[in-house]
């Protein structure tokens, strides 16, 4: 069995004392209370994904619809799926970039969050209708579900984006969910917390009516994880931007951009791109 981040640093920490106190709770009661202060809490890590995602995004639609039109015979929408879409923060840059035909379907686990998202996504209805209208499609699925058992509706997609995610998962879960949604020759994005990060903490928030540090499961999955992980449910690794994976090290010159909690991590690693293919 996958040993959780949690497990990991209980083994690490058990003589130290914690700076605040910490509850372990289920990923989607955790993100449920998350939900509230999920965009405002000053998480860095979710915008060095939001900006990582500004250059990336532009070059995986760009493979998705070049590679949707040639094989497909008769013009059909395409379907692009944010799996753990959250509270929308990066469906609404699909909804940005998509072609005017797109079908976006978001798919969370947590009602929390999605309700969230909902409010995001109709706070952009006016400026979609002017534009033409892509409409979104929000709805609950639990990559924890053993097996998944995706709706219909959902399945056939020409894209998946999935961000920060994966951390959540153990990987023959999360790459099986990717799998059954996806067409073959379709198109994965995966984007998720460097293992670099992970031996040292894990993602969570500080609940304000309490001052406890809420952590859902996590789980310290390498690169070469995700490679392994993702060769096994019938993916290979297509290059964008000239790279196999993108791995992120904070920098100095980043600490302005991505706030003051990104102070502590200079020098590490903390996040990673890679983009897949199922295999025809």
């Amino acid at each position: 069995m996958t040993e959780t981040i949690q497990d990991t640093l209980q083994g690490k920490s058990s003589n130290t004392a914690p700076q605040k106190p910490v509850q372990y709770m289920d990923t989607v009661e955790a993100y449920n209370k998350w939900a509230e202060v999920y965009d405002t809490d000053g998480n860095f890590l979710q915008a060095l994904d939001t900006i990582q995602l500004r250059s990336l995004l532009p070059l995986f639609l760009d493979k998705v619809t070049h590679s949707h039109s040639r094989s497909q015979a008769q013009p059909q929408p395409t379907r692009l799926i944010d799996l753990g879409c959250g509270t929308g923060r990066n469906t609404l840059q699909l909804l940005q970039l998509a072609p005017l035909d797109a079908e976006i379907i978001g798919l969370d686990a947590s009602p929390g969050m999605l309700e969230v998202a909902r409010a995001a996504i109709a706070r952009n209805a006016a400026d979609r209708k002017r534009q033409g209208g892509i409409d979104v499609v929000l709805e609950l699925f639990d990559l924890l579900a053993s097996p998944p058992a995706p709706s219909e509706a959902y399945c056939g997609a020409s894209a998946v984006i999935s961000t920060l995610v994966a951390e959540h998962i153990p990987l023959q879960a999360f790459f099986g969910a990717a799998a059954a949604v996806l067409r073959p020759g379709g198109y994965l994005l995966v984007t998720n917390m460097h293992s670099e990060m992970g031996a040292i903490s894990q993602a969570g928030f500080v609940d304000v009516t309490t001052g406890t540090k809420i952590r859902p499961t996590s789980y310290c999955h390498t690169v070469r994880d995700v490679l392994v992980g993702a060769e096994s449910a019938g993916f290979e690794v297509e290059r964008l931007d000239g790279e196999d994976v993108r791995e992120v090290r904070v920098d100095e010159g980043m600490v302005e951009v991505l706030g003051r909690r990104a102070e502590k991590w200079v020098g590490v690693k903390v996040w990673f791109g890679i983009c897949f293919r199922k295999r025809l």
